[in-house]
C-alpha cells in the first residue's frame, strides 16, 4: 500500500515507532552493522529549492540503506513546462520506488502525490517541512531522553517548520482540527 508523507498529520501515531527505528539505524551505522533494506531501490529527488542538508541527508541515507538516489533539478525535468505534474508523477513512478519533492507550493506536492503510484515524501513546501521536524524530534529525544514533561518553544517566523511542529502537537495533544488564525492568515 502506498504511503505518502506530505504532512506531519500523515505520520499520525507512527512518530514514536519511526524515532525508535531511526535511533536503531543510526546506532547500527555507527557500529558498522550492515542494514540495507533499500538494496536495489531508487529514490527520485525533485528539488525546486536548493538545499544542502536535506539533499545530502536523503542521498547519504539512501546509500547507507543500500539504495540509490537520483537528483532531479527543475532544469533536468519538464514538469510544469511541457509536461504536466500528473505526467511527471506517472513517468517517475515507472522508474523509481519513491519520490522526494522539495517544492515552492504545497498544492504541487499534493498533485504529484495524487498521480504518483509510488510514495511521495515532502522535503519542504511553503506550508510544512515534516522531514525537518522528524530530524529535530530525534535530536531532542537523543539529548533529553523522553518528550514527557518537556516544553517546546518555537522562536522564529511562523513558517513551514513551525506549522509542522504545530501539527505534531495537534496529533499528540488533541485539537479540533482548525488552524490558528495566524496560520490561516498566511493561506
Amino acid at each position: 500500500m502506498k504511503k505518502d508523507v506530505l504532512s506531519m498529520i500523515d505520520l499520525r501515531d507512527e512518530v514514536p515507532l519511526l524515532l525508535d527505528m531511526a535511533a536503531n539505524i543510526k546506532e547500527w551505522q555507527r557500529t558498522g552493522q550492515p542494514y540495507e533494506p533499500l538494496r536495489g531501490r531508487t529514490l527520485g529527488m525533485i528539488f525546486e529549492k536548493p538545499s544542502t542538508r536535506t539533499r545530502v541527508s536523503f542521498e547519504v541515507g539512501m546509500t547507507q540503506l543500500g539504495g540509490h538516489a537520483i537528483y532531479l533539478s527543475p532544469r533536468d525535468i519538464q514538469m510544469g513546462r511541457g509536461e504536466t505534474v500528473a505526467d511527471t508523477a506517472r513517468v517517475l513512478s515507472r522508474y523509481v520506488d519513491a519520490i522526494v519533492y522539495r517544492a515552492f507550493d504545497w498544492k504541487i506536492v499534493r498533485e504529484l502525490a495524487e498521480h504518483a503510484t509510488v510514495p511521495v515524501i515532502n522535503a519542504l513546501d511553503d506550508r510544512e517541512h515534516p522531514c525537518q521536524i522528524m530530524a529535530d524530534l530525534l535530536t531532542v529525544r537523543e539529548r533529553k531522553g523522553a518528550f514527557e514533561k518537556l516544553k517546546l518553544a518555537y522562536v522564529g517566523d511562523g513558517n513551514n517548520v513551525c506549522n509542522s511542529l504545530f501539527w505534531r502537537r495537534v496529533r499528540r495533544h488533541g485539537h479540533d482540527g482548525r488552524l490558528p488564525r495566524w496560520i490561516q492568515a498566511r493561506r
